[in-house]
């Protein structure tokens, strides 16, 4: 098998490959016979206008593309094994939270007892994993396990709801049993612990410089359920590698954000930000809470290691996260809790996804009705499409094994994601239209549990 380097060095070779084939197909870049058109002639007033601010839109994403592209180049994107440096003896109490509306026993059941082999196996011994329930689970007695059920009759002084309400009820005196040291890591009913992972935690926990930690999760592992929907969450994976591992790794702030699953948070921290933000931190409320622990001060930092998850069993469910998601963060970018200047890149980041039904468009403008612009902006904007493209290619490399899957399926995973983007960008368009119109405040469950059909 190819050393750790050599397979980033690969992949860094293919990444500008892909971007110098992107720049010379599009002719942005190797075209000496730029064409001169003058829109304003061919198109009026109206529509020559309506042409370039459409295609203005297009670099709303030029930030994200920007960090992605250093995240995925700058550091080693196959990282080895995680090495633990410190005794897992020396590291502080860990609480292992899953947070779930409890409407999947079974899968909790089950995930609860695999993670806690797989603490074990990892070294871990200071450990608890405690299941947060909106229903009684039924777990089995167990001094590393502990089950919360939260009162029907809970309400928090602001109004938080679904999510967001369950994990401030953790926070609460006469339910908390953690001392201000300890350290949280959240995780959703279905999320898988891998050895790494837990290596990784432990070394984020023992240097102990940062408050908020996150890191990678791979949605291709063990038995794949809907290859759609896995193969359009590969982007997620590659955008976990490049703009999430950098925000982190460098700046230690979630400029963009961060994801609700695989958070390792320090509890006195954890209490004084708190889930307690009323209805508009209750729809992403792992977007509200790390922008205002931004806002108040607190840094973050990149863990090693990955956890496992599963995509959306359904296109349904895919486009309901998706518009979920979408609703929840602009609910973060309106609130007046957080300081503009904070969530300068979030929004610009969230409005290029808000107003990708409008830059989409670019696509079948460019070739119906072409407009002269400076060469470099056309260098930029084939330099965000090739990035972008290569994200879901980076993202199949990094989730699936090759010795797993041999060359030929491997290759054909990497052609199915390519084939996927159409696909994708009707769902992401079908969710934005529907976020921005449709009802908000409203949290959909995606289905968890996967039950096969049985043959007879």
């Amino acid at each position: 098998m190819p050393s750790s380097t050599a397979r980033h060095l690969s992949h860094c070779c293919l990444l500008a490959t892909v971007i110098l084939l992107f720049e010379y197909v599009s002719g942005a870049l190797f075209n000496p016979e730029r064409p001169e058109r003058d829109p304003w002639t061919d198109y009026g007033l109206f529509g020559a206008t309506l042409l370039y601010l459409l295609r203005a839109l297009t670099f709303l994403s030029f930030p994200q593309v920007i960090f992605n592209f250093v995240g995925l180049t700058i550091y080693n994107a196959f990282p080895d094994k995680v090495v633990l440096k410190g005794s897992p003896l020396l590291a502080p109490f860990i609480c292992i939270r899953v947070v779930t509306r409890g409407d999947y026993p079974q899968l909790v059941k089950t995930n609860v007892r695999r993670n806690l082999n797989k603490c074990t196996e990892a070294g871990l011994e200071n450990f608890q994993i405690e299941v947060v329930s909106d229903k009684p689970i039924g777990l089995t007695p167990h001094r590393r396990i502990r089950e919360v059920v939260v009162p029907t009759t809970y309400r928090t002084s602001t109004g938080a709801l679904f999510k967001a309400r369950a994990l401030q009820y953790c926070l609460e005196n006469s339910v908390n049993e953690l001392a201000d040291h300890d350290w949280i890591v959240h995780l959703d009913e279905e999320t898988l612990l891998t050895e790494n992972s837990v290596r990784g935690i432990l070394n984020f926990v023992l240097d102990g410089k940062h408050q908020f930690g996150q890191g990678l999760i791979t949605y291709a592992n063990e038995d794949v359920v809907n290859w759609i929907t896995t193969l359009a969450d590969s982007f997620r994976v590659a955008d976990d590698m490049g703009k999430l591992r950098l925000q982190f790794t460098m700046f230690h702030k979630p400029l963009f954000s961060m994801k609700g699953s695989f958070v390792v948070t320090q509890m006195a921290a954890e209490r004084q930000v708190s889930f307690d933000n009323g209805l508009d931190g209750s729809i992403a409320e792992d977007c509200f809470f790390a922008m205002k622990a931004f806002s108040m001060g607190y840094t973050f930092n990149f863990i090693e290691g990955e956890m496992w998850e599963k995509s959306p069993f359904t296109l349904w469910d895919f486009v309901q996260q998706r518009k979920r998601w979408l609703q929840g963060i602009l609910l973060v970018i309106h609130s007046k809790v957080i300081p503009r200047k904070k969530k300068l890149l979030l929004g610009i980041s969230c409005y290029s996804w808000v107003t990708m039904p409008l830059s989409t468009s670019n696509i079948i403008l460019a070739g119906l009705c072409p407009i002269s612009c400076p060469q470099f902006l056309d260098v930029i904007c084939a330099f965000i499409g090739a990035v972008s493209i290569y994200m879901y290619i980076f993202g199949v490399i990094k989730s699936f094994s090759l010795y797993r899957f041999g060359i030929s399926r491997y290759i054909l995973c990497i052609a199915g994601a390519l084939a996927t983007i159409p696909l994708n960008l009707v769902i992401e368009n079908i969710a934005v239209i529907w976020g921005i119109f449709g009802k908000k405040h409203k949290f959909y469950i995606v289905s968890k549990e996967f039950k096969p059909p049985v043959t007879v």
